[in-house]
Formats: C-alpha cells, sequence, structure tokens
C-alpha cells in the first residue's frame, strides 16, 4: 500500500445519496421560486457544502433562502433516507479489504455530522465508521473546493497530505483534494471522467468500487 490514510468522500462514494437528495434539492428550490432540474442540481451542487446553495442562489437572484431552509431541506432528505438509502455497491467489501489489510481511513464530507450518521446507520457503514474516523465540513466553516476539511481530516488522523488518497465522486471534492496536496481517484459513477480529469483527478479513474483497490495497491 503506497498511501497511509484513505479519505473517502461519503455521498455518492460511500452512500448512494445523490439521486435521493439531488430530487428533492431541485423540487424544493423549484417550490421557493427557484427553478432548478435535477441535472442542474448535480451541476451546480453535487459534492457542496450547504452554505454554497444559500450563496449561488443570493448570487443569481438576489433573494436568500428562508432561514429554515437547511432544516426544512434536511427533514426531507432524511425521510427519504429512512426509506430507500442503499450503500454504494461493492463499498463493504473495499472497507473489510482495508480492516483486513490495517490500512486507516476515514470520510470527509461536505454534508452535516447529521446527514453522514443517518446514511451510515440506514445503510449499515457505521460500523466501519466511528466518530474518530468522520469529518464533516461543519468542523471547519468552508465546505469544498476549499482545502480545509481534507487537511482537518488528516491532521486528526495523524498523516501528512502526500500521504494521503482522496476518493472523490465530484469536481469540486476533486478540487479541494487537489488543493490539500492529496492525490485523488476519481469515481465516475456520477461524474464523467472527462469533468474528473478536468479538476485534477490525475491519478486514477474508476467506475466500480471493486476497481477501488488494485488503484490503491
Amino acid at each position: 500500500m503506497r498511501y497511509d490514510l484513505v479519505i473517502f468522500d461519503n455521498d455518492g462514494v460511500l452512500v448512494d445519496s445523490e439521486p435521493l437528495s439531488n430530487t428533492i434539492l431541485a423540487g424544493y428550490l423549484t417550490e421557493l421560486g427557484h427553478p432548478t432540474s435535477y441535472e442542474e442540481s448535480i451541476r451546480d451542487f453535487m459534492g457542496s457544502a450547504m452554505h454554497r446553495i444559500h450563496e449561488l442562489v443570493l448570487e443569481r437572484t438576489g433573494r436568500r433562502l428562508p432561514e429554515d431552509f437547511d432544516e426544512v431541506f434536511h427533514g426531507r432528505v432524511f425521510e427519504a433516507f429512512e426509506r430507500e438509502l442503499r450503500p454504494v455497491t461493492g463499498v463493504a467489501e473495499v472497507l473489510e479489504k482495508l480492516d483486513a489489510d490495517g490500512v486507516p481511513y476515514c470520510v470527509a464530507s461536505s454534508g452535516s455530522h447529521e446527514r453522514i450518521r443517518v446514511g451510515h446507520r440506514t445503510t449499515g457503514l457505521d460500523r466501519w465508521f466511528p466518530a474518530g474516523r468522520v469529518f464533516s465540513a461543519q468542523d471547519v466553516g468552508r465546505g469544498k473546493p476549499a482545502p480545509d476539511l481534507f487537511e482537518h481530516a488528516a491532521r486528526e488522523m495523524g498523516v501528512a497530505p502526500e500521504r494521503c488518497v482522496v476518493i472523490e465522486d465530484s469536481p469540486l471534492g476533486v478540487r479541494a483534494a487537489v488543493a490539500a496536496g492529496m492525490d485523488v481517484y476519481g469515481f465516475t459513477a456520477m461524474t464523467s471522467a472527462e469533468k474528473l480529469t478536468e479538476a485534477g483527478a490525475g491519478s486514477g479513474l474508476f467506475g466500480r468500487m471493486a476497481e477501488l483497490p488494485e488503484l490503491l495497491r
């Protein structure tokens, strides 16, 4: 193993949440008078922290989202998670392999701690991610594409950035990993290889979780 720490993004990499959450986000923004398609939500907000949604809507329309926007949105998302959320196919086997090989890993997500926990509990991934392995944009204040979150995760795990590899599926996340001085593997299940490469995923691209252990070797 050539890395001392594997840092996983959460949404779309560990849990198959992006279709659910972006369908809900597009619908809620449209309901509030900001017409947004599912495709536009994926393009503009996939991989971002909540503050980016507020900032882009304000920038584009001059109108602020309601004060309870985050609360209402997360309530709808968590209800959908409880009904429909599944782990990304093959990720449990990857985590088992890392454990067996003694390779440290963690999750660093733009989502809130509550969102991460709800998703992991629902999908059964919580057994691999105790509190000390879970990092959120809430911990640093600035979400991706800023490098702060990945730098924080590496620091808390006691690993130098150059000894880390990030597993990401969004251009925003790839840019954050590159800015943190880390290698990054781009997961192409929902984002094209071209877009991830343009963002800086030069270390490797893969479309199925079953391919990841070989890349890590």
